[in-house]
């Protein structure tokens, strides 16, 4: 029982990030099949459908009403940067690139987010971290100019790296906002609310920009795009948000936070597994520096 207890919750953060890198991987399905924003706002529409009731259930309707103007703002600003603009940049960057090497890409969250944080938070850097961060880049650079840093100086990089970076601005933003107008919040009901208004935003963008046929295209697209979206709502949101949740709680967040390291090798292993792609010398290289160097400032945190 004891033993049950204690690997319990390390069992369930493992299961969090296979699910979260085998979002990857149902992106880029969803991204060949369905149009990207009509995707993604299907995606959120059904994950409100799962996170809705249990923050009901877990009494958070009853703080609604005593949030201040300035906290639906954060809610506001939140949906738009973390909901939004991040699954946007997803899908459509995944139209263009290898969901293994966009997981890779993605290593530059922590980096940037602690940079940025450091700034207007004073957050305090130590050697460990910064070692950690200047190995995550190197590699992640190594990863989006395919082997030739140099390349990124005149202009080598594709449409789909730019999107997926894309999504770590709008990351960063999320996490920011939600430090600076969110605090007291708890998680549950942060990704309730922002993954409802992200959606809303998502289907106005998808009618004006892919089309009122969008979501019909979307909607008779084949069962295994269907059964990616549906991955991807219950899933890697709505399970893999639980699970991460009951780490934070048993373990804190230092130490779950330590997990989401191990999100991009995932992604690469499930996409190659799954996707038939292959894993060339600059993804193993790369890949494993700015792994690497996010553990190192995961450690250096502590």
């Amino acid at each position: 029982m004891q033993s049950n207890t204690f690997f319990g919750p390390h069992l369930r953060l493992v299961g969090m990030a296979v699910l979260w890198g085998a979002s990857w991987p149902a992106g880029r399905i969803i991204a060949q099949s369905m149009p990207p924003l009509a995707g993604a706002c299907l995606r959120f529409a059904l994950a409100a459908l799962v996170l809705i009731p249990w923050m009901y259930w877990a009494g958070g309707f009853a703080q609604l009403r005593h949030w201040s103007p300035q906290r639906w703002l954060g809610m506001l600003a939140a949906g738009a940067t973390g909901v939004f603009g991040y699954a946007a940049f997803f899908l459509s960057g995944l139209q263009h690139l290898p969901a293994g090497k966009a997981a890779l890409v993605i290593t530059l969250n922590p980096v940037m987010t602690l940079l940025i944080a450091a700034w207007l938070f004073k957050e305090r850097l130590n050697p460990t971290i910064a070692i950690g961060m200047l190995l995550a880049v190197v590699g992640a650079v190594v990863v989006i100019s395919h082997g030739q840093p140099l390349g990124i100086l005149q202009g080598s990089i594709g449409l789909g790296e730019l999107l997926i970076l894309g999504c770590v601005v709008c990351w960063v933003l999320y996490t920011l906002i939600g430090r600076w107008m969110l605090t007291g919040v708890d998680a549950l009901s942060t990704t309730a609310v922002t993954s409802t208004i992200g959606a809303a935003m998502l289907l106005a963008a998808s009618l004006i920009v892919e089309g009122p046929s969008s979501l019909g295209l979307a909607w008779h697209s084949s069962g295994t795009a269907w059964g990616a979206l549906l991955f991807l709502a219950f899933g890697a949101t709505a399970l893999a948000y639980a699970w991460y949740f009951d780490g934070v709680k048993a373990l804190g967040a230092g130490a779950a936070s330590g997990y989401i390291t191990l999100v991009p090798l995932f992604g690469v292993l499930i996409s190659a597994l799954l996707l038939g792609e292959t894993i060339d010398a600059p993804m193993l290289v790369g890949g494993a520096m700015a792994i690497a160097g996010t553990a190192v400032m995961t450690w250096g945190r502590r």
